[in-house]
């Protein structure tokens, strides 16, 4: 029994995974004529500590894996004194997997690490001693972040309060191991996009968020059902409960009934309404973005395609013959 269990664990994590992987706007084949990390030199200034604070704490919410994390606590924040200093998913059931500590201490955390360490994992999935990153981490999607908010993030990272704190390396158990991807340098500069562009500004943020791979549900491969692109459907089970991932296209069976006010209110309260949202979903470093942002992001999701899939996490689950899972609603999807 308990050895069916880790392989449902294994299993949860390659769906995760394969998402993160294929629904980026990144396939691998295309990331060979794209660029990056160069010899980084950069001013920490003012200006990029606080950009690389909003990045970090806001749309990026990198705390929420780098971090030992009270999930009962309003927005799933890091418990004191554990804020960037490592997490082991032994919590998740995947001991194997280890989020390091990232805070500038220099024996046990980022504190030696150069800052092409730093850009090579966080944009290529490269540690900074050689090792292939397991790609929970989005490096996949960080790919697109753009060289001047990677020069504000590092910034930030050495700012933080260093925390003394040994973990572990991930040790990707063998069955793991087919779903990392090959590395693939990055050798060319990464622009902005255009800001003054809601919709562009909001679809760079959505990546940077990792929206779509939590949005989207997997098939029994563990790969990502395209037609149901951000409908919803991918069940998540830890210490924050379990949950279903909602449809936030504008399809009626979505966000359709929302308005701009309504998706803000969302990111900053954690509540649709009377109804709460589970704290796997990162409304606690949401409500830190800009109004400006925010709204952005409401009008990138305003061009998603439509799709009909119901999801609802106050109705019993049943099956769902459009997604193949199981959640509340289902069985209305036709």
């Amino acid at each position: 029994m308990e050895q069916k269990k880790r392989g449902i664990k294994f299993f949860i994590v390659i769906v995760i995974v394969a998402g993160a992987i294929l629904l980026t706007g990144n396939s691998l084949r295309k990331d060979k004529t794209k660029g990056s990390v160069r010899p980084l030199t950069f001013e920490p200034t003012a200006a990029r500590l606080e950009r690389g604070r909003y990045v970090v704490e806001g749309p990026a919410h990198c705390f929420q894996c780098h971090s030992e994390v009270d999930w009962q606590a309003p927005g799933a924040q890091p418990k004191p004194g554990k804020k960037g200093a490592g997490a082991i998913f032994e919590e998740d059931g995947m001991a194997w997997l280890v989020a390091p500590n990232i805070t500038p201490d220099a024996e046990t955390g980022a504190g030696s690490w150069t800052n092409e360490q730093l850009a090579r994992a966080i944009r290529e999935g490269i540690g900074h001693d050689g090792r292939r990153l397991f790609p929970m981490m989005p490096y996949m999607n960080f790919r697109d972040m753009s060289d001047e908010d990677l020069a504000a993030v590092i910034v930030y990272l050495r700012s933080v309060e260093p925390v003394r704190n040994s973990v572990p390396k991930t040790m990707i158990p063998e069955v793991m191991k087919g779903v990392v991807p090959p590395h693939e340098s990055l050798t060319a500069s990464v622009p902005a996009p255009d800001m003054s562009n809601p919709v562009a500004r909001g679809k760079y943020l959505v990546t940077l968020g990792n929206c779509v791979s939590c949005h989207t549900p997997m098939n029994q491969q563990g790969q990502p059902i395209f037609e149901l692109a951000f409908a919803g459907g991918l069940r998540f089970k830890g210490p924050w409960g379990e949950v279903t991932s909602a449809n936030i296209t504008p399809d009626p069976s979505g966000i359709s009934y929302y308005d701009e006010a309504l998706f803000l209110n969302a990111m900053r309260t954690g509540h649709v309404g009377a109804r709460k949202l589970n704290s796997i979903m990162p409304w606690g470093y949401f409500r830190n973005m800009t109004d400006d942002d925010l709204k952005a992001i409401f009008a990138y999701l305003q061009t998603l395609p439509p799709v009909q899939h119901r999801v609802d996490n106050t109705e019993l689950p049943t099956e769902c013959p459009r997604c193949g899972g199981r959640h509340g609603f289902g069985d209305m999807n036709h």
